[in-house]
């Protein structure tokens, strides 16, 4: 492809070399250059790409694209374009490079500090019940019809993304629905193509702090650019930051939420816990008209409910399929039920951090289960502030706690457990410590009791645990079945 053609939509400066130029590749690694190559200098959280120029070169690139001045390539047949900011290049660099796929899908972004995930797996089964062939991009996978590959980061760097996309595309994919995270808006992995839907979910403090967000008001201002970017936008008119997070905006604005001037409202809610489903029923009233059941616990999932159910009356999808979609979708380690007994109810949540771990104790508490046990751990590396917050959240709103490990890391697993019960020790709430996650698993399971509501917090859909910088099995469903096979309930 030339070199002028990838650089249409960009604002550019050749500073050497000449820009009639045949690219082979694109690539963003120095180790992956090869002749003909065009070079992208990536500044990193760890590395400056403008560092590894020459090496590139030395490679066979023949263009570079570069935001700050490199050394090193006087004399050098290599083509050197100058651009205001290079991550931002290289997404129009690759929509061109993969021919602009988003333009042949219907793309639907996620954003939001909860629900992401279970929003995007709900858009996907209702369309796809209704027949539109739907793509996925998100935290735990991305999904091209039946193939299912695991997911690095929540939004893959621009490249791989516009990679993606090519793959739906080239698949027969009518739609592509994908969670987009403030750091992926941040680093400009989503530009090049718009967003018809753009979708907001909730917004609450979070990922502040070395290498996320320096403030809240940026972790917002980032949120932001998706309006900015999008034909139509769908938001939660309840929360407290929609405002915020949709000034400026370029887009029609529509809201959903329980508030009676949202435009699309869940009313009558009421709980149901019953041996077949832990969910909540509720009349959707003002754009849509039927009632609902909804699959998961909590007033937070009919947010989630109501979000999908926003978007996807844009593609006409009809009561019927909505609710046959929602009476077969799972989610991963999303409130994640699992069935082994009638007498006691066994989940599995991602909840990582005191918000989220608050959020979903106080949906369950609701059911008024007889006991609310609540197993977790803290990832090493990481906030010791964290681990305060959520054996103090533990402490309060469970009945009883199991403190374990959850991914330690570089540190001592037991020295993350002593800083969770500093935390639940500013409470009354009872707790044990068993370091070992499988045993807490089943040590759980052997002290439920009948009516007991019991939440493995953490791990979620992760199906290892990271310890001194390598990843070992761990399957939370997998460790279940092999402990009920050596000695069943």
């Amino acid at each position: 492809m030339k070199l002028l053609e990838l650089l249409d939509k960009l604002e550019w400066e050749c500073v050497q070399g000449t820009m009639d130029r045949e690219i082979s590749s694109i690539v963003y690694d120095s180790r992956q250059a090869a002749p003909g190559c065009l070079f992208l200098c990536i500044e990193g959280a760890v590395f400056n790409g403008h560092e590894f120029a020459k090496a590139a070169v030395e490679r066979g690139a023949k263009a570079l694209v570069v935001s700050e001045d490199v050394r090193g390539l006087a004399g050098k047949d290599v083509t050197v374009v100058r651009v205001k900011d290079t991550r931002y290049a290289m997404a129009f660099l690759s929509a061109a490079w993969f021919g602009h796929p988003a333009e042949r899908m219907k793309v639907i972004g996620v954003t939001g500090t909860k629900g992401k995930t279970t929003t995007t797996y709900l858009i996907k089964a209702m369309l796809e019940q209704a027949g539109v062939r739907t793509g996925l991009v998100g935290t735990i996978e991305t999904i091209i019809g039946e193939s299912h590959m695991h997911a690095e980061n929540t939004t893959p760097e621009s490249y791989l993304l516009q990679q993606d996309f090519a793959r739906m595309a080239e698949a027969g994919m009518d739609a592509v629905v994908m969670e987009v995270s403030s750091q992926a808006l941040k680093l400009h992995r989503t530009q090049g193509f718009l967003f018809d839907y753009g979708v907001f979910t909730n917004m609450e403090p979070d990922h502040i702090g070395a290498n996320e967000h320096a403030s809240f008001e940026e972790y917002l201002s980032c949120k932001n650019l998706l309006f900015r970017q999008c034909l139509v936008g769908i938001v939660n008119g309840d929360d407290a930051h929609v405002e915020q997070v949709t000034a400026g905006h370029r887009c029609d604005l529509e809201t959903y939420g329980m508030g009676e001037n949202c435009m699309l409202r869940a009313e009558n809610l009421k709980l149901v816990h019953t041996p077949e489903r832990l969910g909540v029923d509720f009349h959707a009233a003002g754009l849509m008209d039927f009632d609902v059941r909804a699959p998961f616990p909590g007033r937070f999932s009919v947010y989630n409910v109501l979000c999908a159910m926003a978007v996807c009356r844009h593609f006409k999808v009809r009561a019927d399929d909505i609710q046959r979609a929602l009476d077969t979708v799972k989610v991963k380690g999303r409130i994640e039920k699992v069935e082994i007994s009638d007498k006691f109810t066994l989940l599995i949540d991602y909840a990582h951090n005191a918000m989220a771990l608050k959020n979903l104790l106080a949906a369950l508490k609701e059911y008024r289960p007889k006991r609310l046990v609540c197993m977790f751990g803290c990832g090493g590396n990481r906030s010791r502030q964290r681990r305060y917050e959520m054996g103090e959240v533990s402490g309060r709103l469970a009945d009883f706690t199991v403190i374990t490990s959850d991914n330690p890391r570089f540190e001592d697993p037991q020295a993350i457990i002593d800083d969770i019960k500093e935390g639940i020790g500013r409470t009354k709430g009872a707790y044990v410590e068993i370091c070992d996650r499988r045993e807490a698993i089943a040590y759980v399971l052997s002290h439920a009791e009948e009516g007991d509501m019991i939440v493995l917090a953490g791990k979620g859909h992760e199906d290892y645990q990271e310890i001194k910088g390598r990843k070992y099995p761990m399957d939370e469903r997998v460790i279940i079945k092999e402990l009920l096979e050596s000695a069943p309930l």
